[in-house]
């Protein structure tokens, strides 16, 4: 079975397809843009969300409408560790959390101070695609606890032009923060320039004018805080939306969990109380986000004038998603549910037909030999993802993906939640800390999980795609020994077996 597709010429990025304010719908940069040479291979604009519900996306007009609309849509893209730190370790490393020994956002095996200490951050997209002759940058959020013992003036190898924010819950509220640009440590007060996402947009624009001026291909990897708790919005964003709260889906608030692990069935009904904290914390959200579909939009409009738009692929995702009342949960991530696990994915670029959409799986680990097939980039064997350049050019598969592996381990601190907002408090307070470590695969119709308790869950998503009843109660003892046979392999899977283990047909019977 091939272990990826390598295809020169295509190219991923995350976020950044939105174009101006205006909207400006042109797809092509020739009859506006000057005459600039373009680089050999193309660019690659990569834009991470953090924390971001799919659901918010409809508060991302100019995101939806120059990037999706203009591109492609993944509807089954996941993230395998619904967690900060082990995901951007995944996007990093293309690695399984599994393999990267990051677990968590904090504790021995996890943050920062786990990727470092184990070497992860010696071996990224970033040394790759800087060695494939690229000009590398990334802005913003990095790594839970970043730069930990590594010191305030250390910059991980592989990147051109580096400004990781001081992890901190400062940086998280976006004013008064420190960002590390290129070793020397930079304050940013409480002025409105000072405002994260517009720092980190600024940040990202002058690296592709400096890099676009020199004719070389540039990778940029924007990693936005937003929508993250405390969500704080920029100051002209402080009043829209007003009376605007978080959906209510069937899973909202959930009556009857008996069919639940424990875990769950542990977890009491949302009072007033809670219900008032998470629309509370709903509507900062979604105006956080309001600077992000900006940023988008500038940066897209920097990339036409410069005559680069149709030469770069743009992608926009998110690290993992996030419940604000689903099955009783206030809010919060870990959880191996759809709405926590199940993140956007758009992407657009040459080649790639406007308005599309495909159904094939694919998830986080994915992004680095994507990334790395559009630069010409030589990868390690250690990769247990795979290139999704065919997916995105709607080309025949000849080893495409089945299922996509979920794992979770406890996390030893809250780390996340100990945030500058009120209502934060209120529902940190109330959100499970004990959720056990499981493993779980989510195929295109089922989700089946496997936790150290002995618990299972099992749902068909085809008839109840809110993840309501529990089936794995009432499956034979052969469907469920099916579906434990074919999670066992992916594990503890490592490079191409992973490949080999998830390209492998699922179980069908859900009885």
């Amino acid at each position: 079975m091939r272990r990826r597709v390598v295809t020169v010429g295509l190219a991923a990025a995350v976020v950044l397809t939105a174009c101006s304010g205006s909207g400006s719908p042109h797809r092509s940069s020739s009859s506006t843009a000057p005459a600039t040479k373009p680089p050999t291979k193309p660019n690659i604009v990569f834009v991470l969300a953090d924390d971001l519900d799919l659901r918010e996306m409809s508060y991302l007009p100019s995101v939806r409408r120059l990037v999706a609309a203009q591109g492609m849509t993944l509807d089954n893209y996941f993230v395998s560790n619904s967690l900060c730190c082990p995901s951007r370790t995944t996007t990093l490393r293309g690695q399984f959390a599994h393999n990267t020994g990051v677990h968590s956002n904090a504790g021995p095996q996890g943050g920062f101070g786990a990727a470092y200490k184990g070497g992860d951050l010696t071996a990224t997209i970033g040394t790759w695609m800087q060695s494939a002759g690229y000009a590398t940058a990334l802005y913003g959020k990095f790594l839970n606890g970043y730069p930990g013992r590594a010191g305030r003036s250390y910059v991980p190898d592989g990147w051109t032009d580096w400004g990781g924010a001081i992890d901190s819950p400062r940086a998280y509220g976006e004013y008064d923060y420190d960002v590390i640009h290129n070793g020397q440590v930079e304050h940013h007060g409480k002025r409105a320039a000072d405002y994260g996402t517009t720092v980190y947009t600024g940040l990202a624009r002058g690296f592709m004018q400096r890099e676009t001026q020199q004719h070389k291909p540039f990778f940029l990897y924007l990693a936005y805080f937003a929508p993250h708790q405390p969500a704080t919005p920029a100051r002209r964003d402080l009043t829209k939306f007003a009376g605007a709260r978080a959906p209510r889906p069937a899973s909202f608030d959930e009556a009857d969990v008996s069919d639940k692990p424990a875990w769950l069935r542990a977890v009491p009904r949302l009072t007033p109380k809670l219900t008032t904290a998470l629309d509370e914390l709903y509507l900062r959200r979604i105006r956080s986000l309001q600077a992000v579909d900006r940023g988008v939009a500038g940066l897209v409009d920097q990339l036409r004038a410069a005559g680069q738009l149709d030469n770069t692929y743009f992608v926009f995702t998110s690290d993992n998603g996030f419940h604000l009342g689903e099955h009783r949960l206030p809010a919060g991530k870990r959880t191996p549910y759809d709405d926590d696990i199940h993140v956007p994915l758009f992407v657009r670029g040459p080649g790639i037909a406007a308005g599309s959409h495909s159904a094939a799986i694919g998830g986080n680990v994915d992004l680095a030999s994507t990334f790395a097939a559009i630069g010409a980039a030589k990868l390690p064997s250690f990769e247990d993802g795979r290139s999704l350049l065919d997916v995105w050019h709607a080309k025949p598969l000849s080893d495409p993906r089945h299922a996509y592996l979920l794992e979770h381990w406890p996390e030893p601190t809250s780390g996340d939640n100990d945030l500058n907002a009120p209502s934060v408090g209120t529902l940190a307070k109330a959100e499970p800390s004990g959720i056990p470590p499981y493993t779980g695969v989510r195929t295109a119709t089922a989700l089946y999980v496997e936790y150290v308790t002995g618990e299972r869950e099992l749902y068909d998503l085809t008839t109840d795609p809110d993840e309501l009843h529990n089936l794995a109660g009432a499956a034979s003892t052969k469907t469920l020994n099916a579906w434990h046979s074919y999670l066992a392999p992916l594990v503890d899977c490592h490079g191409n077996g992973c490949v080999v283990a998830d390209g492998a047909a699922p179980p069908t019977s859900l009885k």
